[in-house]
């Protein structure tokens, strides 16, 4: 009683092992990432409209990089809402915290914490990740995170990449893997899809691009 068995001592090893690697790559790749901001410009946008936010709304970013949603973020929940951006990264953390400083905005505040035990006091009206959940070192315990910090019949938008679904690109599927695994630490172990279906009460693929190796799911709390 009260003790780790072997094998959820190594999974708690191999977690932090994975966030450590995260931490270091993306504090390497966060003076770079704008190169890449703008390619995923419209399809972000996109992920925000399913949101459906309202003015006063509290909304939740996950693994928000430096921040490149919280423009469209803030702007839609106004002065009456608020925004908290989540992100382990250090580097990236002080990037999005910069975002802030330099917009002035009051209503946003970002956070450096695991998505999978991050905590707060009270409940969002919508979260979002874009291109974060499947680097996450336990997918499925990031998702059951999301979903307890919702409010009844709140939504979750996630914008996320995954190998070729079908048809001969399929071949490219280890290149593919390991140059995100390089890339970006993702983690070949989590079935995002998978994990959001079985935690949510109701969620599906809205939008899918690139061959499908991009695609935007959203989900639901049960409504109380």
């Amino acid at each position: 009683m009260g003790t780790d068995t072997p094998e959820s001592a190594t999974a708690q090893a191999e977690r932090r092992a994975h966030l450590e690697r995260s931490r270091t790559q993306w504090d390497r790749w966060s003076n770079w990432y704008a190169l890449s901001e703008s390619d995923f410009e419209p399809m972000r946008e996109d992920a925000i409209d399913h949101l459906e936010l309202r003015p006063g709304d509290r909304v939740l970013d996950i693994g928000c990089g430096p921040g490149v949603n919280l423009e469209r973020l803030q702007a839609d929940v106004g002065e009456q809402g608020e925004v908290v951006a989540v992100d382990y990264s250090p580097a990236m953390v002080a990037k999005a915290r910069a975002r802030v400083d330099d917009h002035g905005w009051t209503t946003v505040e970002v956070r450096r914490g695991d998505a999978t035990t991050v905590d707060f006091d009270e409940p969002f009206d919508a979260a979002i990740a874009s291109l974060s959940m499947s680097v996450m070192p336990d997918v499925h315990a990031a998702v059951e995170n999301v979903h307890r910090l919702l409010e009844p019949g709140g939504s979750f938008v996630v914008f996320d990449i995954r190998p070729i679904q079908s048809g001969p690109g399929r071949l490219v599927n280890p290149l593919l893997r390991r140059f995100l695994r390089w890339y970006a630490n993702w983690n070949p172990d989590g079935d995002v899809l998978e994990s959001l279906s079985t935690v949510f009460e109701e969620c599906a693929v809205l939008e899918t691009y690139t061959a499908g190796t991009t695609y935007t799911a959203l989900c639901r709390t049960a409504e109380s």
